[in-house]
């Protein structure tokens, strides 16, 4: 019996959100009495892959093959699959992200599975049955799913269960799936990324704008306050759908859902379908012209007032303490 975490690597890192899966498969595991062991499918260096012993792993296999460094979701279900099995797996955990959502629902029919989406608590045993808490009706409750099939899938929120390192280092090992020629559905012939800024499932702060901001020449303050953070940048459905903002800056029920430590939303009015992307922010500050604004209600911190008054002097206050310190 064992725990297994679906583990991804980007840019020669380990995804913070993998950390966060991995972390969380492994208090799983000890809640289970059991061993935490953790997948990743493609090249990485074994030292990387080791330091997952900091959040608890005791084992990570690695199908470590070239030809496997590309996503392809048919391809992957077919060797995590083959893992959860060789392993003995009877809870297979895995980020709710984008490659996440692909996965798990595959991974649920090819292991008979029961599988919850978007868990934000550790799940409890009661024998063979898991209870495990999600958010629903776009975040405004929770509800608590019983699953009793001998496996179980799970993903996992981000920022749900921030994990708490130690120096334990983690056994690797080398696997080699059983797949063929016609597994491999997908061809990539390249890939364009975006450089120079920070992915925004990735960060932990956020600065987001909306039309508030009235046109797209007026964003370079908002640029300004990001950099100066170090976070990344934002934008509500519909400044993206009138292409004022790049559509991977989308968040919201339709676009990304993002969990960062602290959120900065600037003349955004807090429609509930901006809010399903962003409620799950430990921080949320919100800045607009308008007092009975939606947002306001979800906030934390809220400024009342202009933007284009506020995010200066906040720069320039900003500034100051960085200098400070």
């Amino acid at each position: 019996m064992a725990v297994l975490s679906f583990v991804e690597i980007a840019d020669g890192k380990i995804k913070k959100a993998s950390v966060e899966a991995a972390y969380y498969g492994s208090k799983v595991a000890e809640s289970l009495g059991t061993d935490s062991i953790a997948l990743v499918i493609g090249e990485a260096p074994a030292d990387l892959l080791a330091t997952l012993g900091q959040v608890g792993v005791k084992k990570v296999v690695q199908a470590n093959n070239a030809r496997f460094n590309s996503f392809d979701s048919k391809l992957y279900t077919k060797i995590v699959a083959q893992a959860a099995a060789e392993s003995g797996a009877t809870v297979v955990v895995l980020s709710f992200n984008n490659n996440g959502k692909l996965l798990a629902p595959r991974l649920s029919v090819k292991l008979k599975a029961g599988y919850v989406p978007g868990a934000v608590e550790l799940p409890v045993f009661n024998g063979n049955t898991a209870v495990v808490k999600k958010n629903v009706f776009s975040g405004k409750a929770s509800a608590e799913y019983q699953v009793a099939t001998d496996v179980k899938v799970i993903s996992v929120n981000p920022n749900s269960l921030p994990p708490i390192k130690g120096t334990a280092s983690a056994e690797v090992v080398q696997i080699t799936p059983t797949v063929a020629d016609t597994d491999f559905t997908t061809v990539v012939k390249g890939v364009d990324k975006i450089t120079g800024t920070i992915p925004l499932t990735e960060a932990e702060l956020v600065v987001s704008a909306g039309r508030g901001l009235k046109g797209p020449e007026n964003w370079g303050m908002i640029e300004e306050l990001a950099r100066d953070m170090g976070a990344a940048t934002a934008c509500s459905r519909a400044v993206a759908d009138v292409d004022w903002r790049p559509h991977h800056e989308h968040v919201g029920q339709t676009g990304l859902t993002i969990r960062p430590n602290l959120y900065i939303a600037v003349g955004i009015s807090g429609a509930i379908q901006h809010l399903a992307g962003v409620n799950g922010s430990k921080v949320i500050v919100v800045i607009n012209t308008d007092p009975e604004a939606p947002f306001f209600k979800a906030a934390d911190y809220g400024i009342v007032g202009d933007a284009f008054q506020v995010v200066p002097k906040l720069i320039e206050e900003y500034m100051k303490f960085k200098n400070a310190h």
